[in-house]
Order: C-alpha cells, then sequence, then structure tokens
C-alpha cells in the first residue's frame, strides 16, 4: 500500500474502520460474531474476521517496519539457540515479562498497537496492559507447545490474539496425556482469538513449524501483567 493510499487508522479508534470509495477510513458497524470453541475447563472464542482486509493490511506494513524486532536466545545443556521467530515486548512502564529464562523489558505503546488494544478490549471486556509480538518470517519459525501460565500472568490469564498475514495452524492439546482431545484453527489475516478461564491452566497450544510455503505473519498476544 502506497503511502497515499495509507488509511487514517488512528483518528478515531471508537470502532473499526473500513475503506470508503474516497480511500478515507469511516467507521463499521460490523457486528463481530465469534465462534466459541467447545473444550472443557477452558474458554476460547475464535473472530475470524476481526479486522476487515484494508485494515489488516495496513496494521501489517506499520508493524513490520515501526516495530523493534529482536532475535532472542535460550539455553539447552548450556548451548545457546536462537529462537525461531523474532520478538517484542511492548506495554506500561514497569510491565517485565520473563519466560524460558528470557527477560523482557517493554518498549512504551506505538499507535498501531494502542488502535489494535482498544479494539480488541471492545469483546475482551478486560485492560490488556502488554503485548508480546511474534514475526514468524516463513515454515521455518514457529513456536513449541507451551501454556501462558507465568506467575506474572495471574491464576487465570486473559490472552487476546491477533493474527495479521500468513495463515498459519494453531493447535491445542490438554496438558493430561490421558485425554484424546485435539484441535486446530487456521488464525486467518485480522483474526481475533480470545483464550481466558482455566484455559491456560489446562491446555497446550503451538504453532508447529511446516514445510509449506507460507506468507509471513506476525502475532501480537495482548497480556495483563500482575
Amino acid at each position: 500500500m502506497e503511502s497515499s493510499e495509507q488509511l487514517n487508522l488512528f483518528s478515531d479508534t471508537s470502532s473499526l474502520l473500513s475503506l470508503d470509495n474516497s480511500n478515507h477510513a469511516k467507521s463499521s458497524n460490523l457486528i463481530k460474531n465469534g465462534e466459541q470453541l467447545l473444550i472443557e475447563q477452558g474458554e476460547i472464542i475464535y473472530y475470524s474476521n476481526f479486522f476487515d482486509q484494508p485494515t489488516s493490511d495496513f496494521l501489517y506494513q506499520e508493524l513490520e517496519k515501526k516495530i523493534k524486532w529482536s532475535q532472542e536466545y535460550f539455553k539447552i545443556y548450556g548451548k545457546s539457540i536462537a529462537l525461531p521467530r523474532l520478538t517484542a515486548w511492548y506495554g506500561e512502564p514497569e510491565k517485565r515479562y520473563t519466560y524460558s529464562n528470557i527477560e523482557m523489558n517493554p518498549h512504551p505503546w506505538i499507535e498501531p498497537l494502542l488502535f489494535m488494544k482498544k479494539e480488541i478490549e471492545l469483546v475482551a471486556k478486560v485492560k490488556f496492559n502488554s503485548v508480546l509480538l511474534n514475526f514468524y518470517r516463513d515454515g521455518n519459525d514457529g513456536v513449541a507447545w507451551h501454556s501462558d501460565d507465568e506467575k506474572e500472568l495471574g491464576e487465570s490469564p486473559v490472552i487476546g490474539s491477533v493474527s495479521l498475514g500468513g495463515i498459519r495452524r494453531f493447535m491445542l492439546k490438554p496438558k493430561n496425556k490421558e485425554s484424546n482431545q485435539k484441535y486446530e484453527i487456521e488464525l486467518a489475516d485480522g483474526s481475533f482469538l480470545l483464550m481466558s478461564g482455566e484455559t491456560q491452566k489446562y491446555w497446550l497450544h503451538q504453532i508447529p513449524k511446516t514445510k509449506k510455503q507460507v506468507k509471513p505473519r506476525i502475532n501480537l498476544t495482548f497480556r495483563i501483567i500482575h
């Protein structure tokens, strides 16, 4: 999208914005219908087209160039291994986050993040104070089985996950190895996945690597650090 065609998303964030015939942003009164995933001991709602295509395209381009992406490393048996993705941590001051022995200090909010935060808060009914961004450059990038259950997130974490760019598989399985429940969702461009309740306590999730040709993807998981 050329600069002359960019949407002015940030002048009015009271509702989602779409593109009219004159290339100006306008309010959209579209009702967002989420699909609830019927799982035991957890609450997950998936909104497949939370952001429309022009908005999703614009947000992806803004984040790709403006986010301070970092290559983080973790250690296995004393060997330093690069995370198979780029990451960034943004949020309110002092809202630090640690996972896989990686301590992240927040960069200050920027306008695209604040716009998205306000939009998803309308349906999540909570106020997020931080966001972890992951940049999956191709099919060689992914994230292994895990749950977002760090102590900073509280007893029942609320995780708001926005996907921009290429479609990737989101897989779920219970921590209880005796259960045979498994779920898989193709996370679409502009989609929003809301996880709450006891989801992180009883479930694991991953974005598996793939040998298929996939477009780059930016994922944002908005969080509440206590």
